[in-house]
């Protein structure tokens, strides 16, 4: 699954890290300035990308960021490892939006799926040029980040499961059919040059289609 941002700047949504842990190692909280630091070199970092491709030496993306070049690569000591940052806070965000859904059990449960993949499209939508430069690069996202989006998947299916058993949406459709559709439908608004209002629209004609069939 090629994944879109967030989902979406650099907000943390939960409390997952942006980096991508060793398994053989605790990581610890950073500082509060050295957490500032991580943050503005992503989020200049994401607006040089989608704005000039991600060929853009990095002492540009330190300039735009306030900070150091040592400080950059302490944070960063590779082009591929900010690449993973980046990637790691959209797919994180959209996790803890999902897991915000799944929490609220008392939420009518077609709403909160309608929701979710509106939130999904939107982030989709924002981040379009920022991940179409990273994909230009070569950067293989299904192959680095196959587990986290097969924990996104799992809590997306949680939300259609219960939207089925609640006669809200049909039963024959699965989770990785609706992303597709959603993930389509972004996709060719982000080729067309279609606004977010327009990608929403859109989104709701997959969600209308969604509706149990009539008997």
């Amino acid at each position: 699954m090629s994944v879109p941002a967030s989902p979406l700047g650099t907000s943390s949504i939960g409390a997952r890290s942006t980096a991508v842990p060793d398994s053989d190692a605790t990581v610890k909280p950073m500082r509060a300035d050295a957490q500032r630091n991580h943050d503005k070199i992503l989020a200049a970092a994401e607006e040089i990308f989608a704005l000039d491709g991600v060929m853009v030496p990095i002492d540009i993306v330190a300039e735009r960021a306030g900070v150091g070049i040592g400080t950059l690569y302490r944070h960063f000591p590779t082009k591929e490892a900010l690449y993973e940052a980046i990637v790691v806070t959209r797919i994180d965000e959209l996790i803890a939006a999902a897991d915000a859904y799944v929490a609220d059990t008392g939420a009518e449960p077609r709403g909160a799926l309608d929701a979710f993949l509106r939130e999904f499209a939107r982030q989709a939508s924002d981040k379009k040029d920022l991940f179409e430069a990273l994909e230009q690069s070569g950067f293989d996202f299904k192959a680095r980040f196959a587990d986290r989006v097969d924990e996104l998947l799992a809590r997306i299916d949680v939300l259609r499961k219960r939207a089925v058993e609640a006669g809200a949406i049909r039963g024959d459709v699965d989770t990785q059919d609706i992303m597709n559709l959603v993930m389509g439908t972004c996709h060719a608004a982000g080729q067309s040059g279609t606004d977010d209002q327009a990608v929403q629209r859109c989104v709701g004609i997959v969600i209308a289609g969604l509706q149990p069939i009539s008997s």
